[in-house]
């Protein structure tokens, strides 16, 4: 009902007519969807990741709900409750350690598996599929972690629908263990952290062309627990093939690092697999020197591989001292330019075959 301004144009209908609500109170936001759905519609509430902790109780109220409704036969079918997490804890340059707080996931992941779904869309293709899906399904709290700053585009729309079907995917363009079993497999979780996976992937290849490594991107994070405990958990079998029962696993991780052991702790590998995520360290920093602080960044993760796969805890160590001096260029530019080098900050993927 307030002024309508020419910036306004694009949408500006959708928010004349009510379809677009918006105010700083996540907590009637969320009244308000809840409200709606009841009524047969759609929809989704898109929110800053540090405030979505502002409804956790709403959340946790409705997941019951729902959850009890499973059961009253009567009861007709709703569209679910659809949260679209952004302005997440990587791309916060400009606000700071105040916003970087990726515990949602692990207020989501208490509740009932027949309620609760959790995706992390390495981009925007991915994004789509996933909202597509989310949009047309019911009785469920489905939960998107997708940042809106630009990100790089990995997949097309056809492969992206397919990924995100499996919720889980080898990708064979970014991996050099074909024909073969790998040394370490190297996974990606998130935009941010799928593209530093990849960003070390690349890396590795240049210093290790003959280091036979697997890439495993993880949309749904549900597949990672077995699927006696959630209806999306991979069989033992499936899960054992794409991490395998004994080498090592580095997993780059979105959020809170221990989650991701909580939710695989049962499986074969697990001795083997070391996660990194958000670590509440934080400030006003460039996207790399968060990174950095928190050793999700491309330098760390390929030192990671290096002291973990046998061979190379020695013979890499000229490697790994190049790396380790890269992340303090960085950090050091970064605080006197309050950028990342263009290098890092440009840095798009190339087949690690050519």
């Amino acid at each position: 009902m307030a002024e309508f301004l020419p910036a306004d144009r694009d949408g500006g209908e959708l928010a004349q007519d009510g379809r677009v609500m918006e105010m700083l109170s996540e907590h009637t936001l969320e009244g308000w969807l809840e409200g709606y759905l009841l009524t047969g519609r759609h929809g989704f509430l898109s929110t800053y990741e540090a405030f979505v902790h502002v409804i956790d109780s709403m959340f946790n109220q409705h997941a019951k709900w729902l959850d009890t409704c499973h059961d009253i036969p009567w009861r007709a079918p709703v569209s679910s409750l659809n949260l679209l997490i952004t302005s997440t804890v990587w791309r916060q340059d400009h606000n700071g350690f105040t916003h970087q707080d990726p515990g949602f996931l692990d207020v989501v992941v208490n509740k009932s598996p027949r309620v609760v779904r959790v995706y992390l869309p390495p981009d925007a293709n991915c994004l789509l599929a996933i909202a597509n899906h989310c949009l047309e399904s019911t009785n469920r709290i489905n939960v998107i972690v997708a940042d809106k700053q630009e990100h790089l585009q990995y997949l097309d729309m056809e492969a992206a629908i397919r990924h995100c079907a499996k919720g889980i995917g080898l990708w064979e363009w970014a991996s050099t263990d074909q024909g073969g079993e790998p040394e370490v497999v190297l996974v990606g979780c998130g935009d941010v952290a799928t593209q530093e996976a990849l960003a070390a992937a690349a890396l590795l290849a240049e210093h290790f062309p003959d280091l036979r490594l697997r890439f495993v991107n993880v949309v749904d994070l549900y597949t990672l627990t077995p699927p006696h405990e959630h209806p999306h958990g991979l069989p033992d079998r499936d899960f054992d093939s794409l991490f395998t029962t004994d080498k090592p696993v580095i997993f780059n991780f979105h959020g809170y690092p221990w989650l991701i052991h909580r939710l695989s702790y049962r499986r074969t590998n697990h001795d083997n697999l070391h996660v990194r995520g958000y670590k509440e360290k934080g400030s006003i920093n460039t996207p790399l020197e968060l990174a950095i602080r928190n050793d999700v960044d491309r330098f760390s993760l390929a030192i990671d591989v290096i002291d973990r796969v046998p061979r190379l805890k020695v013979a890499g160590a000229h490697v790994k001292a190049l790396l380790e001096d890269r992340k303090l260029d960085c950090l050091a530019y970064a605080h006197a330019e309050g950028v990342d080098r263009a290098e890092e900050q440009n840095w798009t993927w190339q087949r690690v075959t050519e």
